[in-house]
């Protein structure tokens, strides 16, 4: 009974767009009905019916009666006769689904509603944010690096040409169904043979590139495929993008400079500056739009230099992202990275990212607050916070809070990470409710209208 009332509720929730066409439905009916009374009602006067028909239209109980009758009679037909005919008619779209068809719709309606949220990086900290948002909003764009020149997607970027399709496959996969066999097979790795170490969502997105003409048409194919509410989009269309660096190596007197992302890491020193080749690499159009429609800008988690800052050295991402009224936050990494971020606390982080991309680019900072020892094993090491003098401080709102995850504390916890950026969102959103021209009232919450620091 109580399972009886939650669905008649969740059916009756604005903006599902059933209850306008429910009331034109029965309007139909109701005209065709009286329509259908004036063809009886004259048969009735202008002849003798046989007594089936006198007792088919219940002359014989008073007129109440057979109001009731009919009334009970007709809505019976026509509910059951709708609910079996969109019950045939959704089957086919609906049989993987473990929920009802009133959740789905219900679901799905909230995140059309959601925050338009626009997530930039790479790696595997970028499906996380694309994991744990996906529960709130399907306005969910993700821009990624498309410098990996490493593994699977290294392989295929040098003896096919193409984009390297890596980060692209990893969070395709994070907007798509977790439970839906297609994505496991999307994710699948091969162990043996010539195919050893490729991914099959890597060697379908390539050939798809091949047969469609480029890697973003083959990108929205695949998100068709796989049902995904949401977009993944390269940062440019440049496939000879080639990830450098400076690297300070001990005991040598000069940075040396390391090419490809997958070595930088491997060069055993500190890197000073990244950079990108050539020089002049250009934005993918729809990732500035979609950098300057946002509600919410996630920048990271990822790794600090061979993931994010790849992405925001493209040429027009940060631009777009500093010219955007939307709420920009930075996610600082759980723990430090070896060959990259090694000893880094998260002032080191914002440091790094204001030596690259400059000041006034970024709003906010949430960082991990957490450090549990049960699952970290011994070569997970902390990104700790700093001093509070640090200067950085003064340039940025600063959020904690526990963002690991419980089986592998040195990742975020998907489920966690979101609401911390929605906290982050709503704190904002309290001070100045018309940051980027939305009432509160229409969208429940708008970001905080921040001073850019000058570079």
């Amino acid at each position: 009974m109580r399972r009886t009332q939650q669905v008649i509720v969740k059916w009756l929730t604005p903006g599902l767009r059933v209850k306008r066409w429910l009331v034109v439905l029965l309007f139909g009916i109701t005209v065709l009905a009286l329509g259908l009374t004036q063809v009886i009602v004259t048969l009735y006067r202008t002849g003798d019916l046989p007594n089936l028909l006198y007792t088919a239209g219940l002359r014989f109980l008073p007129i109440w009666a057979r109001v009731l009758v009919s009334a009970v009679v007709g809505l019976g037909a026509v509910s059951i006769a709708v609910f079996q005919l969109n019950r045939s008619i959704l089957a086919p779209f609906t049989y993987r689904r473990r929920e009802s068809l009133i959740d789905v719709m219900v679901a799905h309606q909230r995140r059309g509603r959601g925050l338009k949220v626009v997530a930039i990086g790479g790696g595997t900290g970028l499906p996380s944010v694309l994991r744990g948002m996906k529960a709130y909003t399907g306005n969910l764009t993700a821009i990624v690096t498309v410098a990996d020149d490493g593994g699977s997607s290294g392989r295929l970027r040098r003896e096919l040409g193409v984009l390297p399709p890596g980060d692209l496959r990893s969070n395709i996969a994070a907007l798509a169904d977790d439970e839906d066999l297609m994505t496991h097979l999307f994710q699948y790795r091969f162990a043996n043979g010539g195919l050893e170490g490729h991914s099959l969502g890597n060697l379908f997105l390539t050939a798809l590139a091949d047969i469609a003409g480029g890697m973003d048409k083959a990108v929205a194919l695949t998100e068709r495929v796989l049902a995904v509410e949401g977009r993944v989009l390269p940062a440019t269309l440049q496939d000879n993008v080639t990830l450098w660096a400076e690297v300070r190596v001990p005991g040598e007197d000069m940075p040396r400079r390391v090419a490809g992302e997958s070595q930088i890491a491997q060069a055993g020193g500190r890197i000073e500056h990244v950079f990108l080749a050539p020089d002049r690499v250009r934005a993918f159009p729809e990732a500035v739009r979609a950098i300057l429609a946002a509600d919410l800008i996630v920048i990271g988690p990822g790794s600090l230099y061979t993931s994010i800052l790849p992405t925001l050295l493209v040429g027009g991402i940060t631009e777009a992202v500093r010219a955007s009224s939307a709420l920009r936050v930075y996610v600082c990494n759980v723990a430090t990275q070896p060959g990259e971020t090694d000893g880094y606390t998260v002032a080191n982080h914002v440091e790094a990212l204001e030596k690259h991309i400059g000041r006034g680019v970024l709003d906010a900072v949430l960082s991990n607050n957490s450090y549990p020892s049960k699952n970290a094993g011994e070569h997970t090491h902390y990104v700790l916070p700093s001093l509070p003098t640090d200067a950085v401080y003064a340039r940025y709102q600063w959020h904690a809070a526990d963002l690991t995850d419980g089986d592998r504390p040195w990742r975020h916890d998907p489920a966690k990470l979101a609401k911390a950026l929605l906290a982050v969102f709503d704190d904002t959103a309290q001070t100045a409710p018309s940051r980027n021209g939305l009432a509160a009232s229409e969208r429940q919450t708008a970001p905080k209208n921040h001073q850019s620091d000058s570079p």
